[in-house]
C-alpha cells in the first residue's frame, strides 16, 4: 500500500501522520487491500486553479477525487484503488462553521467521501447520493468513535 499525504495549504496546522492513521483505518474498514492514494490538502486558490483546469468549473470546492485506476472491467475491483484526492481546508473551515461541526471532521468526511468514489460509489443522482451519503456518515462516526479527530490539529511547538 502507498499513501502519500501532502499539506499544501496554510490555513491550519495538520499531523499528516494522524490523517495517514486514520486513512488507512479507513482502508481497513473498506476491506482496501491495495491502495495507491495520494491526498493532497490545499488551500482555496490551488483547489479553484485545479477545478478549473480539469472539471472546467469556477471557484474552490471541498475534495476533487481523480480516479486513476485502469478501467479494464466494467466493475471495480472494491478491494484495489488508485487515485488521489485534493481536499480545500479551507473549504472545510468554512463549511464546518456552516454545519456546525469541526474542521477537523470535514476533512476526514472529505477523505471518506473521495475513498468512496474510487471505490465506485457516485453521488450525481439523489438516490445513489443518498445510499452514498449514508455510507459516508457511517464510516465518518467510526473513525470519531477510534480516533480523536481533534489530534488532526497539529499543536504548535512553544520555544523556551
Amino acid at each position: 500500500m502507498t499513501l502519500l499525504i501532502a499539506n499544501r495549504q496554510r490555513a491550519k496546522k495538520i499531523s499528516t501522520q494522524h490523517l495517514r492513521l486514520i486513512t488507512t483505518a479507513l482502508l481497513a474498514e473498506l476491506k482496501v487491500a491495495d491502495a495507491d492514494l495520494g491526498i493532497a490538502l490545499v488551500g482555496a486558490k490551488e483547489m479553484a486553479r485545479v477545478n478549473w483546469q480539469f472539471l472546467q468549473h469556477e471557484g474552490s470546492t471541498d475534495v476533487i477525487t481523480f480516479d486513476h485506476a485502469e478501467a479494464t472491467t466494467s466493475l471495480k475491483d472494491a478491494s484495489r484503488i488508485h487515485g488521489e484526492l485534493f481536499i480545500c481546508v479551507d473549504d472545510a473551515i468554512a463549511q464546518a462553521k456552516q454545519f456546525g461541526s469541526t474542521w477537523q471532521s470535514e476533512v476526514v468526511r472529505y477523505v471518506v467521501h473521495g475513498v468512496l468514489h474510487l471505490l465506485g460509489y457516485d453521488d450525481l443522482q439523489p438516490e445513489l447520493r443518498r445510499v452514498m451519503k449514508r455510507e459516508e456518515n457511517r464510516l465518518v462516526r467510526r473513525l470519531a468513535a477510534r480516533f480523536s479527530l481533534a489530534q488532526l490539529a497539529r499543536p504548535v511547538k512553544m520555544s523556551a
